[in-house]
């Protein structure tokens, strides 16, 4: 019995081998502390034995970019491996974006709560000092990680370069959402059950906002709920080209207000992705949000003072 129990704690404290790194993972990446140097990264993988193939598409300020990449994944050591990634340089501007050409290096790790790939991009030896590492943490989607899934993603890549951003002066909105509460209980408590994560936080200047939705990067489908300070203001909403503009007021009792996006689904290419754009008549604000089934993002607003 002793030699059985001893047996039964070894069994369940000796790493698992064989899991490999096909999937679907998506989470940021950051160059740095400020929001500006974040990155948005979903990353489509297939494995055969050690080789490892895929797409890897990010979002960085007003650029969605998609591009093949390929590499290794060792089950023994739970490292994967990709090679030569064009990422844009956390520093580039609209008018002038560098590309530096870097390595994704991370460690696959396990947990009842789901996987993760954590790591770094790490730029070429003679680059360093100009494109220093690009840090990440990458979580597996369960739900459209089936191999199915993977292979219709890889069989439609088509490699992408956006720069979009629309203008206050062409936008044309498809919907336009009143600040007063709506009723869907399923909803409602679907919401209540996600954890509600902190994407961004601004300071405005005015008591009013006036703010649009649009899907981030290429129009997939997504379709959104929206809660403002835990109030439901909008259900079902589908992401495009065209603007979900909200008119909001703050509430001046309250040290900040919250804009928090629900996932009603997440498109052909999860995770359900948006940009948001924030008008307090003096500043505009570009924020970038990414919502799952079990996560919620939320925008924290605060009245500058």
């Amino acid at each position: 019995m002793i030699r059985f129990f001893l047996a039964c704690i070894l069994f369940i404290s000796t790493p698992v081998f064989g899991q490999n790194a096909a999937g679907y993972w998506y989470g940021t990446a950051n160059a740095g502390s400020a929001a500006a140097n974040n990155y948005l990264v979903e990353l489509i993988l297939s494995q055969n034995g050690t080789q490892v193939q895929g797409v890897i598409n990010y979002y960085f300020k007003n650029t969605f970019r998609s591009f093949k990449t390929s590499g290794y994944y060792s089950s023994q050591t739970r490292q994967l491996q990709l090679k030569d990634i064009p990422v844009t340089f956390f520093g580039s501007n609209s008018r002038m974006e560098v590309d530096c050409s870097m390595d994704l290096q991370a460690q696959l790790r396990s947990a009842i709560a789901g996987s993760t790939l954590n790591g770094s991009f790490v730029s070429k030896p003679d680059y360093k000092n100009t494109c220093p590492e690009i840090s990440f943490s990458l979580q597996l989607n369960k739900s459209a990680g089936n191999q199915d899934s993977v292979l219709k993603a890889l069989r439609l890549f088509k490699e992408t370069y956006q720069v979009w951003t629309p203008s206050a002066t062409d936008t044309l909105v498809t919907a336009t959402v009143l600040q007063q509460p709506v009723i869907n209980y399923v909803v409602a408590n679907e919401y209540k059950q996600r954890e509600n994560e902190i994407t961004d936080e601004i300071t405005v200047d005015a008591d009013s906002l006036v703010i649009d939705f649009y899907d981030n990067g290429e129009v997939d489908g997504d379709s959104i709920s929206i809660f403002y300070n835990d109030k439901l203001l909008a259900s079902s909403q589908k992401l495009s080209a065209s603007a979900i503009r909200l008119h909001i007021q703050l509430d001046s009792a309250k040290e900040y207000n919250e804009l928090t996006m629900f996932a009603d689904n997440l498109g052909s290419i999860p995770p359900n992705t948006a940009l948001m754009l924030v008008y307090d008549g003096v500043k505009r604000y570009e924020v970038r949000m990414s919502s799952t089934l079990n996560k919620n993002a939320t925008l924290r607003i605060r009245r500058k003072k």
